[in-house]
């Protein structure tokens, strides 16, 4: 197992917003956590996005239900447990503060939703009778990861490795982030993406779509961010 610590890439900016969606991912499952046992799977049935609700428009839980509209969004701000919490939050952390730097907070937060959004719609369209809640940030985070590796692929990412031993090693950012995402592909194909546990092809539909719209960013954008008097110049060549 490989679990990503830190990147070598510093960043100009404050990252603000990558810190508040974290405190906001954070309260809302400190709140489901909250409730009680019952209470946080009512509070998942209710705000987690079921793709059959949407396809058929029809409420599985009437009686406790909240807009099929709405679901998509409030899904990308919930977690099962601890460990999918402090994860997601590890690897927003990592790879979204220098995603942030370049795009500004405004520009941010909209592709981290779009990021969402797109890997819910893959999701739905692998399994669009799927019955089973949805929740997680990984798909939105999936999409900053993308947007990671067309930026800094020559990043260096300290990883804890814990196989037989615990040892850190330090591997390109296009290497961690490429062997990452073949195994989503991977997965995907060997296990059900919409049959419970890990959402694998909401993970390869957020990646490819931060992936794409940061190429497409960068060609008219260009590889720099200006701040006050200085500029950053991107390397992205592989």
């Amino acid at each position: 197992m490989f679990i990503p610590i830190r990147d070598d890439i510093p960043t100009f900016h404050k990252p603000v917003l990558t810190v508040s969606i974290i405190a906001l991912n954070t309260l809302v499952f400190l709140y489901a956590y909250s409730l009680g046992s019952r209470g946080f799977q009512i509070f998942t049935l209710q705000y987690g996005y079921i793709p059959y609700e949407l396809i058929t428009h029809t409420e599985l839980t009437p009686n406790m239900a909240v807009s099929v509209w709405l679901t998509p969004f409030t899904s990308m701000f919930m977690h099962g447990g601890w460990l999918h919490l402090i994860g997601n939050m590890l690897f927003l952390w990592i790879y979204g503060n220098n995603v942030e730097d370049y795009m500004g907070r405004i520009g941010f937060a909209v592709f981290y939703i779009l990021s969402g959004l797109a890997a819910i719609s893959l999701y739905t369209l692998f399994g669009p009778h799927s019955e089973i809640p949805l929740i997680g940030a990984s798909g939105a985070i999936a999409g900053i990861m993308g947007a990671y590796m067309v930026l800094h692929p020559h990043a260096r990412i300290t990883l804890l490795m814990i196989f037989f031993f615990i040892q850190f090693i330090q591997l390109p950012a296009k290497v961690v982030l490429g062997i990452w995402f073949a195994y989503q592909i991977l997965m995907s194909i060997l296990d059900s993406s919409t049959g419970g546990g890990v959402a694998w092809m909401a993970h390869v539909g957020g990646f490819g779509f931060g992936w794409v719209v940061m190429k497409i960013l960068v060609k008219f954008k260009g590889p720099h961010i200006h701040t006050g008097d200085r500029q950053r110049v991107y390397r992205m060549n592989w």
